[in-house]
């Protein structure tokens, strides 16, 4: 069960403080209606109550960073705009802890661990949608898709109307702190690669485990956690695994190789233990349909109900992060057809520099809603 005070939280919060689906579910007048329908065929009647068609060059996609965007700082430039305020104390509520404070003058240690840096890049992302709203609500009202990498989907599934952000948060937090224990149970990590076109990531994933039962390390853990873009992967597992790889980048065709600072595996075996109680909590929040597409880190396909949510969240801490699939998914169209205005909403800039190496013709309609500094500053 929720621990008591949680219950009172989210209790005190439910409909006061699911701010950015509020913001969503006005700019339709039929919100049951999926966000986007197939043309009818050339000889048909329209449906009646069909919505209109929206022009795919006013049409806007966000995009919501995950852990390791976070940086001291954050959050300085949105204090201003409507609801904020309310959403950091809400959450100093749910988390026990001043996480504004934390956000804006760290220690950066402890905003880099896992319990702490979930919720504030959660929170901070949604902080920056209010932003958006109040600077461009056209963005807001004419947005059409959603996706965030790793505890970033949970902050897409607010904003779609899928969670109330009381009750996402909670998740968030019970989901980092089992992930936190998790990493704590063996040496991991995970390891950023620019591989050359030639690169075989299985193949050299194989043979680092290959190295780590020569050690005597039993089960070794050692696979590709985030498909970021073409020839760019981050690779998680046994921490002798890594250095395995690194130390032997070049004759596994890797260009570069870069230290995630981060605590643990995360998408991989190594982060079983966290399922449970992540599964556990979902079970005890509501969770609907979402109003428009979010697509799951899972397999990059769009959420269908509520119970493919719950199911593809968990399933999302063991499994690799598909982001350059979901990319491909979110912006693939026929040739000719505009491409929709895409904002990225929360710390940091490495989801444009993904996209950027996925799709040009996607990333030249792209903005980043800064979380920092504020544009009169």
């Amino acid at each position: 069960m929720l621990a008591s005070v949680g219950v009172r939280v989210l209790a005190a919060s439910r409909g006061k403080v699911s701010l950015v689906s509020v913001s969503r579910r006005l700019c339709s007048k039929h919100p049951e209606t999926p966000a986007s329908l197939p043309d009818p065929l050339p000889d048909s009647e329209p449906p009646k109550q069909r919505r209109p068609k929206k022009d795919p060059a006013e049409c806007s996609v966000l995009l919501f960073p995950g852990q390791g965007s976070q940086f001291v700082g954050m959050g300085r430039g949105l204090l201003q705009y409507p609801n904020v305020k309310e959403m950091f104390t809400v959450a100093q509520k749910i988390l026990g802890y001043d996480l504004l404070s934390l956000c804006l003058q760290g220690p950066e240690e402890e905003l880099q661990r896992t319990v702490h840096c979930q919720p504030a890049v959660f929170v901070t992302s949604l902080a920056a949608v209010e932003r958006l709203n109040h600077e461009n609500p056209k963005a807001i009202e004419m947005c059409v898709a959603a996706a965030g990498f790793s505890v970033g989907e949970f902050a897409a599934l607010v904003f779609s109307g899928a969670m109330n952000f009381a009750e996402a948060l909670y998740v968030v937090k019970i989901r980092a702190e089992a992930m936190q224990r998790a990493s704590e149970l063996v040496p991991s990590g995970m390891l950023s690669v620019v591989g050359r076109p030639q690169a075989q990531y299985k193949h050299a994933c194989l043979q680092a485990k290959e190295h780590c039962m020569s050690l005597g390390i039993e089960e070794p853990v050692c696979s590709v956690a985030n498909y970021l873009f073409p020839d760019g992967r981050v690779i998680a597992g046994h921490q002798q695994a890594l250095d395995f790889l690194q130390q032997n980048s070049r004759r596994l065709q890797f260009m570069r190789t870069k230290p995630l600072l981060v605590s643990g595996a995360f998408h991989t075996k190594l982060m079983e233990s966290a399922t449970e109680p992540l599964r556990e909590v979902l079970r005890q929040v509501e969770v609907r349909r979402p109003d428009i597409n979010v697509y799951s880190n899972v397999d990059g396909k769009r959420y269908m109900n509520e119970k493919h949510v719950r199911r593809q969240l968990v399933t999302q801490l063991v499994s690799p992060v598909k982001w350059e699939q979901t990319l491909h998914e979110i912006y693939e169209r026929m040739h000719g057809k505009k491409f929709p205005y895409t904002y990225e909403v929360g710390p940091g800039n490495q989801l444009g520099a993904t996209l950027q190496r996925c799709n040009m013709k996607a990333f030249k309609t792209y903005e980043h809603v800064d979380v920092a500094i504020h544009e009169e500053d």
